[in-house]
């Protein structure tokens, strides 16, 4: 039986984010909510479509 993996969701991502800005996750714990919120497959999306960040 193959896994499906869930489609990216950004609420989740921000939120891991948010708790490691606050310090109140491990490095290790904020990688792990960041890979199974589907980060990567959102930076592949970018790259394809060739976004790139404005300066601020």
């Amino acid at each position: 039986m193959a896994f499906e993996r869930p489609a990216p969701d950004l609420a989740k991502l921000i939120a891991a984010w948010e708790a490691w800005e606050k310090g109140e996750e491990m490095p290790g714990k904020v990688l792990a909510n960041l890979k199974t919120a589907g980060l990567a497959e959102i930076l592949a999306e970018l790259k394809s479509t060739g976004w790139t960040p404005s300066a601020s």
